[in-house]
């Protein structure tokens, strides 16, 4: 009995075993991947499904296992938004061949270790936050193919090791912080494919002829790496090339002959670079070729007829100095589509057969020598969408064809010497909104069908011979921003329609013939900015309602017959011209009018009376000024009284105060971080309302002399919330603290000139307070926007920029860990007496994390509206992109001295303005009219690395240390251009300064 015992326990327990679900373990590749899931910070929950109830991580977000063994050989975590270091745990995965943790946080260096991922053939690091060099042992991977290390944060030289990769065929470090030489040894590793080192601060080097030898290569993208020389010959022993792109360097000498060995090339990018001579012979070799850019250099010659034989679907030739006639075999390309050849020295007449044979979309020949007449067939295949021909010779009249052209979007052929009449048909083109015949001979008057052009929203017909009446379907037209009409023979009235043009943002008919009065309902152009209509015969009142366009500040009603009262509601405009002289106005001027200011605003209107010497009749103004004299000696009686009182109860207050402040200057605490030369005390005493200099939503600045004289700024922050305050209250108060906590864990450890300085911060139970050094010129924001911006000239504003660059950089690249300051603006950079600027401001600034979280997503979007990068504000993320963009912005601000945003721009902000404006007006309409003019080609300059910094794009916005190098070239060239022009540089120096690369 007691042998049988063991036997039914055994069998009891078998039961259990099997009438209960079986628990399975995670094998050890699942176990590998816990790890690595453990290490990384996910925020969106992308690992949720990693989880070890399975048996296998097979079925997990990501990652992908081979059918047969189970064994994983992918993992593939592109945008999953998690951040961390590198895990190197992952390469314990014995048979992974396929790893991408493409755009997300990867953060840290790339650890040595990455060499035990033996069977790695595809790597894809791409739009990350790596840093630090390249590791060496990359090398050591025996089967890698792929190597995409884009949009990293990556320095130094490229490892000699990566001269020795056997399988690789692609490899791309785009986008990252190299500063050594492009190495000639990359030319050894002959399986290439596709290399791509563009967008790196590169030492001044020449293109490796070593780079002949890549024999497989279909791809090499050298696209800005400070590139200088020539263009070897060896590069014509790439048969298999498909792409070469070496744009934007400062490469010299001819284009060589060898590239038209390059039989398989689709696509030729030169452009921005300072090649000179003749398109080399042979082109049509060029079979496969689609596209061939050789914009912006020094190139001479004409464009050889066998270039216009090939299959090209774009031809850009622009910026350079072609000389004579564009050939008329170019008329013959059955596959032209895109021909843009503007600001050369081309001349004579185009060919009369050009679009006929092929679908022409785009042409623009502008700024050339053409002349002859606009070939009636460019529009033969009806594509063409953009027809730009200004400032050239053209004459004769628009042909009647492209009145039927309804796929133009785009037609400028202002400043020729076209006449005749405007076909009606080109009037209501439906989907044109850039419509340019200015500075022409056109006569007739605007067609009626001009009500079809229901995408029109930039009409500009100044200058030429219309007559006749602006007909009433304009109104119609309801896109209109833009009317630009002046000197011409319009007459008659404006229609009462106009006013339905609720987007008009300028209208100006000036030097023409119109008469009539006003329409009532003028105050519906709520975005009007621009209203000139001087030298007209218009007449009546001025409508009351003009005083109701919030955002009008140019005015001009000069030299018409106006008659009445000067409305009372034009002094309450923010106008920066204002003239009504000339006309025959009568009555009182509005009281915030009635100043020297506007004195020529109002000349030569007989009627006009009020305190302006020179309006009225001299025995009306000696009556009148009886009247003020007794006025004022009545007001300066009681001004006199009310000042008296004030002091004494200025005086019993401050007696009152000084006693309180006695009795709680034992609770303060101090906390320095340079050595003070001054007490707690002594800023203590100082903190009255006369001492403010400004407030903001944390609390008040005051300035603060200190008895050895020099100045402090203190900033007063209130962190006590009482207990019967609402919860937004609390909020408000636990952000406030939390601002200064940041501002002083920040300042606090950080020495840079500019940076702004902390001295020390003083803390109470409910109050604190930050003790800055002293910036005589407050803020920049504040003077480029105010009545003193004209004190800052482009040497003084590229200072600024420059400052705040470098101050940026140091704070993104200097600290360790890095610093985010979030809050880029112009209001938060300081000017100190000799207009050095400091970066200020650091209450939302974040350290990005490096101990493997990486940067977080935040619960509220930091920053200052017209500043905030368009990702930050559905990601939340925190990284340095922000500041870029943010700091790009300032530089469009320090150019165009426009606010971010503003009633003008209507819903856009001052990025899509200064682009829009640079595509439908040019550069010089974005130009700050305060800045002289001598200095444009370097403002354009800046104005690039603006445009850059603001890229829709994280990715293609250059690092902090990026911006300061493409600054200080900036300022190195005009340095050295003003050098040469002096006589002060010697020959060696010109030698020299051709090594240094170009800014575009």
């Amino acid at each position: 009995m007691l042998l049988f015992l063991p036997n039914v326990f055994f069998f009891f327990f078998f039961l259990l075993l099997i009438s209960s679900p079986v628990t399975l373990c995670l094998n050890q590749e699942g176990l590998y991947l816990q790890r690595v899931k453990n290490s990384l910070d996910d925020p969106d929950s992308a690992l949720s499904s990693w989880n070890d109830r399975d048996d296998t991580p097979c079925s997990w977000y990501g990652v992908s296992c081979d059918p047969t063994s189970r064994s994983v050989y992918s993992v593939d975590l592109s945008n999953a938004n998690v951040a961390g270091e590198f895990p190197s745990v992952v390469c314990r995965l014995q048979n992974l061949t396929f790893l991408s943790l493409l755009n997300n946080s990867i953060n840290s260096t790339l650890p040595l270790d990455i060499s035990t991922c033996q069977a790695l053939r595809h790597l894809d690091l791409s739009q990350n936050l790596l840093t630090g060099s390249l590791p060496h042992t990359l090398a050591d991977l025996p089967e890698l193919q792929y190597l995409d290390l884009t949009g990293n944060n990556f320095s130094g030289e490229i490892p000699v090791s990566f001269g020795r990769f056997q399988k690789l065929e692609v490899i791309s470090l785009v986008y990252n912080l190299f500063d050594g030489s492009i190495p000639p040894f990359l030319g050894n590793v002959t399986t290439l494919k596709m290399l791509n080192l563009s967008y790196n601060p590169f030492l001044p080097g020449r293109i490796p002829p070593e780079f002949g030898n890549l024999t497989n290569l279909e791809v090499l993208w050298l696209t800005d790496c400070n590139l200088v020389g020539e263009i070897p010959d060896s590069l014509g022993h790439l048969k298999r090339l498909k792409d070469l792109d070496l744009a934007i360097n400062n490469l010299h000498g001819p284009i060589p002959s060898s590239l038209v060995e390059l039989t398989s090339v689709v696509q030729i990018e030169l452009y921005n670079n300072s090649l000179s001579g003749e398109l080399p012979p042979g082109m049509s070799n060029l079979r496969s070729l689609k596209l061939l850019d050789a914009s912006m250099n020094e190139l001479t010659g004409t464009i050889p007829d066998e270039l216009c034989k090939l299959p090209l679907e774009s031809l850009n030739l622009y910026e350079n100095r072609f000389q004579g006639r564009l050939p008329e075999s170019i008329a013959e390309s059955p596959a032209l589509y895109e021909l843009r050849i503007f600001r050369n020295f081309l001349s004579g007449e185009l060919p009369r057969n050009l679009g006929k044979n092929g679908p022409l979309r785009w042409l623009d020949v502008s700024s050339n020598n053409f002349s002859g007449e606009i070939p009636a067939t460019i529009c033969e295949k009806g594509e063409l969408e953009e027809l730009l021909m200004i400032y050239n010779s053209f004459s004769g009249q628009i042909p009647a064809s492209l009145g039927d052209c309804e796929s133009l979007t785009r037609v400028r052929l202002g400043h020729n010497q076209l006449s005749g009449e405007v076909p009606a048909g080109v009037w209501g083109l439906p989907h044109v909104y850039l419509l340019e015949l200015a500075e022409n001979s056109f006569s007739g008057s605007i067609a009626k069908t001009v009500a079809g052009a229901a995408n029109l929203s930039l009409l500009i017909i100044s200058k030429n011979n219309f007559t006749g009446p602006i007909p009433d379907e304009i109104g119609w037209v309801e896109n209109l921003v833009e009317i630009l009409g002046n000197d011409n023979g319009l007459s008659g009235p404006l229609p009462e329609s106009i006013v339905n043009l609720g987007q008009l943002g300028t209208l100006d008919l000036h030097n023409n013939d119109l008469s009539g009065h006003l329409p009532i309902k003028i105050e519906s152009w709520k975005k009007l900015n621009e209203l000139n209509l001087a030298n007209n015969q218009l007449s009546g009142k001025i409508p009351a309602g003009i005083g109701k366009l919030a955002v009008l500040n140019y005015l001009d009603l000069s030299e018409n017959q106006f008659s009445g009262d000067v409305p009372l509601g034009l002094q309450n405009l923010k106008l920066n011209l204002l003239n009504l002289s000339s006309n025959r106005l009568s009555g009182e001027l509005p009281p915030l009018l009635a100043k020297d200011t506007y004195k020529n605003s109002f000349l030569d209107n007989p009627g006009l009376c009020g305190s302006l010497k020179g309006l009225c009749d001299s025995s009306t103004e000696v009556k009148s000024q009886g009247y003020i004299w007794v006025l004022r000696s009545m007001f300066i009686l009681a001004s006199l009284v009310f000042v008296v009182g004030v002091v004494l109860f200025y005086l019993k207050y401050r007696k009152f105060k000084n006693a309180k402040r006695a009795i709680d200057k034992s609770k303060w605490t101090l906390m320095s971080f340079h050595k003070l030369g001054f007490s707690e005390y002594e800023i203590l005493d100082c903190l009255d309302e006369d001492n403010v200099i400004g407030s903001g939503s944390s609390g008040k600045v005051y300035k603060v002399v200190l008895s050895n004289g020099e100045a402090v700024a203190v900033k007063k922050l209130w962190g006590g919330v009482k207990k019967d305050c609402e919860s937004e209250d609390l909020e408000k108060g636990r952000a406030q603290n939390d601002g200064f906590e940041a501002e002083v864990e920040t300042l606090g450890k950080i020495r840079h000139k500019s940076i702004v300085k902390l001295w020390c911060c003083c803390t109470t139970r409910d109050c604190k307070l930050l003790v800055y050094e002293y910036m005589p010129n407050g803020s920049l924001g504040d003077l480029l926007h105010s009545s003193k911006g004209g004190l800052l000239d482009w040497p003084t504003r590229f200072k600024i920029a420059v400052d705040a660059a470098e101050g940026l950089s140091y704070l993104h690249h200097d600290c360790v860990p890095p610093i985010v300051h979030r809050d880029v603006k112009s209001n938060n950079i300081l000017l100190d007496g000799d207009f050095g600027a400091r970066v200020a401001d650091f209450g939302v600034a974040k350290v990005v994390d490096l101990s493997g979280k990486g940067p977080k997503s935040m619960s509220v979007i930091a920053g200052s509206c017209g500043y905030i990068a368009p990702e930050y504000a559905y990601t939340l993320r925190v990284n340095e992109k922000s500041d870029i963009y943010s700091f790009g912005v300032v530089i469009l601000e320090l150019i165009t001295g426009r606010l971010p945003v503003d009633p003008e721009f209507g819903e856009k902000d001052l990025v899509k303005w200064v682009c829009t404006t640079l595509d439908q007006k040019g550069v010089d309409h974005v130009i700050d009219s305060k800045l002289d003019s001598c200095y444009k080609e370097e403002i354009c300059k800046v104005l690039n690395i603006g445009l850059l910094c603001t890229s829709p794009l994280p990715i293609n916005r250059p690092s902090m240390r990026r911006v300061v190098k493409l600054l200080q070239e900036v300022g190195g060239a005009a340095e050295m251009k003003a050098a040469k022009k002096d006589g002060k540089l010697s020959p060696y120096y010109y030698e020299d300064a051709s090594d240094h690369g170009s800014v575009a």
